[in-house]
């Protein structure tokens, strides 16, 4: 397996758990507001800016995919908010 592969194989895996914990978690729970996930995400932007160097490749990968699964969801959710 390339190097680049791995890559992409951990980004879709972290991106798709992600994105269906979401999913399922707005399906559940009536009290999961799309200000909950606005409120996460902030937080995720703020950790990704603060590495200083010692997060790691497999850890940059992660929160990337994280933070796209979330940009995702939140930008479903408002299209079909009334």
């Amino acid at each position: 397996m390339s190097s680049i592969e791995w890559r992409s194989i951990d980004y879709e895996k972290h991106y798709s758990e992600t994105l269906t914990g979401l999913e399922a978690k707005r399906n559940s729970d009536p009290s999961y507001k799309i200000e909950n996930a606005k409120g996460v995400l902030k937080h995720l932007y703020i950790q990704e800016g603060n590495d200083q160097g010692g997060r790691g490749e497999v850890q940059d990968i992660c929160l990337a995919a994280q933070i796209a699964a979330y940009e995702s969801f939140i930008a479903g959710w408002e299209k079909i908010l009334p």
